[in-house]
């Protein structure tokens, strides 16, 4: 995304989000590197959830991680 991040929208608005909510960061680091959460079950269950960001700020829906958490079943041993 780098540069051409800076200029979309939805990452602004991802920005004054965070910042009125109070996250506060301390911007080091590589900061153009996008991010993502997956769950991941036990044995052939494989990844039951999938997030990427699209642009920066992109948050995954927490119920929708409590639900794919809820899905895993535990391998028999």
């Amino acid at each position: 995304m780098m540069l051409s991040g800076f200029f979309r929208l939805g990452v602004w608005q991802n920005f004054i989000r965070a910042w009125r909510s109070g996250y506060s960061g301390n911007l080091e680091g590589e900061g153009f590197t996008l991010g993502g959460v997956y769950v991941i079950g036990a044995g052939t269950q494989g990844v039951l959830l999938e997030h990427r960001e699209k642009e920066f700020g992109d948050k995954v829906s927490l119920p929708s991680v409590l639900e794919a958490a809820e899905k895993i079943k535990p391998q028999a041993s």
